[in-house]
């Protein structure tokens, strides 16, 4: 709403074209065939064996990790798959990284990402543990590539990071996607 007239802006209200933009982005690097979301009959979603707050929590982002020299990574840069990351990567959860966003799907018109805690609530996380919302924040941030590739997150990125949520003991996962 504005001040001014008191009227909606609508420009806002419009859904976020990222599987139009995705699907274009495919086929200008030369796929002939449209991407094909991944669908699922069985959702793989679970019920917590344990209450919230006897929970060890981690945190799964797909935001990358700034990369001096890759191009501009700041808010509202263009896509920059130089800066893109292609493994998954884990950092330690007890301090506050240096994480940026140019994903291709993401609404650059409209996305507030300048403050990195929309993207990654670690500092908000830190105040839920503090307050008893879950017991505690799992030792790594876990970062999950991007890549448009279901045979890749499915048989390798996804498993590596339920082995890594295993190892750390992890009851509950949160994904913050950008």
């Amino acid at each position: 709403m504005t001040l001014a007239d008191n009227q909606t802006d609508t420009s806002r209200s419009l859904y976020i074209r990222y599987m139009d933009r995705t699907t274009d982005h495919y086929l200008q690097e030369g796929f002939n065939n449209p991407y094909q979301w991944a669908r699922f009959e069985d959702v793989p979603f679970a019920q917590l064996e344990k209450p919230l707050s006897e929970s060890r929590l981690g945190v799964i982002t797909t935001a990358a990790q700034f990369q001096p020299g890759k191009g501009d990574q700041g808010p509202g840069a263009p896509y920059n798959n130089e800066a893109k990351f292609k493994r998954v990567y884990t950092l330690p959860s007890d301090e506050v990284p240096d994480l940026r966003i140019s994903h291709i799907g993401y609404d650059r018109n409209n996305a507030q990402i300048e403050d990195q805690r929309v993207y990654l609530p670690l500092e908000r996380l830190h105040d839920f543990e503090k307050e008893g919302r879950f017991k505690e924040l799992g030792p790594r941030l876990y970062g999950a590539p991007t890549l448009r590739s279901q045979r890749v997150t499915s048989e390798r990125n996804a498993p590596e990071i339920l082995e890594m949520c295993r190892e750390d003991k992890i009851d509950v996962a949160l994904l913050v996607g950008v």
